[in-house]
């Protein structure tokens, strides 16, 4: 979208949903609202790609890969 990566920032990369969207993230009873921003994951099998921020806030740094529930808010 034209928008600098902040790899600190709170935002996520989707395939489809439009730049600006906002989701409300789960991970193990941690949530947190993020922006679309990007586009992606382009790997089999995932359909979000959180920040670096996004992760630590929720927890899931060392898991590096999770199932999370996400829903467009």
């Amino acid at each position: 979208n034209g928008e600098a990566f902040n790899p600190q920032g709170i935002s996520a990369a989707h395939k489809t949903l439009p730049f600006g969207t906002k989701l409300r993230v789960t991970y193990q009873g941690r949530s947190i609202v993020v922006r679309i921003n990007d586009r992606g994951p382009f790997i089999r099998g995932r359909s979000l790609d959180l920040s670096t921020g996004a992760a630590r806030k929720l927890g899931m740094i060392r898991a590096g890969v999770a199932r999370v529930c996400y829903e467009r808010i």
